[in-house]
């Protein structure tokens, strides 16, 4: 059995004339991922492998939500290729997964985290909004198998507040 928790970024600022992959979290942003942090405390297995984008709104998001998942640092990692929009490397990243990894988590970016949600997921969303969090489950022993799953949790700031 394999676990995927997509985490999207929370909102970013534009405030600042940055490169895209510079760009932090604004006020907003920052209150979103520890509110969702907070929640999943309860929620999320044990995890196995973290994955996260470079673009420092990504990073900063994973680093407050990690911290009420009482996750090691030895299992995270930043992967350049979430740094994706479409989805195809993020599945690319996902199905090579080491099977040893049980329960992954990735943070990263839309479109991609909605269309993969809505791909392998059994419950379809029309968005998955900025720190929200997708859980779906499959009944498969390796990665590269993954197919249609069931999709646990669908949880949004929004739905927090």
């Amino acid at each position: 059995m394999k676990n995927l928790y997509l985490i999207r970024h929370a909102k970013s600022s534009w405030e600042f004339d940055v490169s895209d992959d510079k760009r932090p979290l604004n006020s907003r942003g920052l209150s979103d991922a520890e509110l969702m942090g907070k929640h999943l405390e309860t929620l999320v297995k044990p995890i196995d492998k973290v994955l996260c984008s470079p673009a420092k709104r990504a990073h900063q998001t994973a680093n407050i939500i990690l911290k009420y998942l009482n996750v090691s640092e030895d299992i995270f990692e930043l992967e350049p290729n979430l740094y994706d929009f479409e989805g195809s490397q993020v599945i690319d990243v996902i199905k090579s997964c080491d099977n040893t990894v049980s329960t992954l988590m990735i943070f990263g970016h839309n479109h991609a985290f909605t269309s993969i949600a809505n791909i392998y997921g059994n419950e379809s969303i029309d968005n998955l909004p900025t720190a929200g969090c997708v859980c779906i489950q499959f009944e498969v022993d390796n990665w590269k198998d993954i197919n249609v799953g069931k999709t646990l949790l669908n949880i949004f700031p929004k739905l927090l507040r």
